[in-house]
């Protein structure tokens, strides 16, 4: 499943993070929100935040692109931004 925005969106975050890091920032750790499709309060299930598709009905779970792209991020300690 593609989702190209949140792909961008991790692109551009985590590169401004290492830049934050390079510059002595003192970061602990990173995580994206969200693991998996889920219920928000405000909008329902009308919008997909998750680096997971959740069929609500089978409660299939389906890995989109920007799951690869942090779980590639995570492998090359985030070489894999500088391409």
């Amino acid at each position: 499943m593609d989702d190209p925005l949140r792909c961008t969106y991790l692109r551009k975050h985590l590169r401004a993070l290492h830049r934050a890091i390079e510059a002595g920032v003192n970061v602990k750790g990173y995580y994206a929100w969200s693991l998996l499709d889920n219920l928000e309060w405000s909008l329902g299930f009308s919008k997909r935040f998750g680096l997971c598709h959740v069929d609500f009905v089978t409660q299939q779970r389906t890995p989109k692109a920007s799951a690869r792209l942090y779980s590639q991020v995570i492998e090359s300690n985030g070489a894999v931004l500088d391409q």
